[in-house]
């Protein structure tokens, strides 16, 4: 069944299209009125404008390219299953809460608070957002060329993979389980705390009081900036081609690096017998 088309249209008042189906729509103007395809199924959008609240709510099989949602278009997309967004413009923040099946690619969130919450099964590529609480509580996540610049991301992710990213966040992955991080940049406070089962393969990271009270944090091949008072109260298997300039009171495991500038292992909560320090003396260039 061909879909109908719907060609530079202008919508205003609450739920302009409410459960459309089956449609194409192109250079269109969705104005004051909420909800306007609330409910929707099987739409394409390409070269649409929305500039009002909760456009696509409990909506599947959405594809949309070449569009721009305005600060007003907030909380934009929840509810929604199976959903691709390419090369779009999201002024507006809380823009997923709650969705499964989304493929967003080449898009720019510069207002992206508390966006990517609780949704499940995730793909990300190349994309540039800046906003606190990025992907709380989401799973099933893999992330290639983030640029993210806010704090507090990432809190209780699972199963979440993420490649060649550059991330400025404080209490980034706190209570995160099952996370892979690949020839990555992390700069911030205090990240990892509470989380088990994070590796870090060809990354460099830059922490105060970074990877804390965690269960199995793996670093692999991965160089420290500034990273002080790292892997209290953890049980850690590190590789660190550079130096760390301090380390206090791992729980247990291993941790290899060209130099620890200052080793604090006095608390007498943890057995120091149950942690080994290996320095190569190797710095990498």
């Amino acid at each position: 069944m061909a879909k109908q088309k719907i060609v530079q249209e202008y919508y205003t008042g609450e739920r302009a299209l409410f459960q459309a189906e089956d449609l194409e729509i192109y250079d269109t103007v969705f104005d004051d009125g909420e909800s306007p395809l609330k409910e929707s199924r099987n739409i394409t959008v390409r070269n649409s404008l929305f500039r009002w609240k909760y456009p696509f709510w409990y909506a599947e099989n959405v594809d949309i390219e070449s569009c721009t949602f305005f600060e007003m278009a907030r909380a934009g997309i929840w509810y929604t299953k199976k959903l691709r967004m390419k090369d779009v413009i999201v002024e507006a923040p809380k823009m997923f809460r709650r969705c499964t099946g989304l493929d967003i690619e080449h898009v720019s969130f510069p207002d992206a608070k508390e966006t990517f919450w609780n949704c499940c099964d995730i793909k990300l590529k190349n994309i540039e957002a800046k906003g606190d609480y990025f992907a709380m509580n989401s799973s099933d996540m893999e992330i290639s060329g983030l640029s993210l610049v806010g704090n507090y991301s990432f809190d209780g992710v699972k199963n979440v993979t993420v490649r060649d990213s550059r991330l400025i966040s404080k209490d980034a992955f706190w209570n995160a389980e099952n996370v892979t991080i690949y020839d990555s940049f992390i700069t911030g406070e205090y990240i990892g705390w509470n989380s088990k089962n994070v590796t870090l393969i060809n990354c460099t990271v830059e922490s105060l009081q970074g990877f804390c009270y965690m269960d199995n944090v793996v670093l692999k091949n991965c160089r420290t900036i500034n990273t002080t008072r790292s892997f209290e109260y953890s049980t850690v298997d590190a590789e660190v081609i550079n130096r760390i300039d301090s380390v206090v009171n791992p729980a247990g495991g291993i941790i290899r690096a060209a130099e620890i500038a200052e080793l604090d292992m006095s608390d007498p909560k943890i057995d120091k017998t149950k942690t080994k320090i290996v320095i190569t003396g190797e710095k990498a260039e």
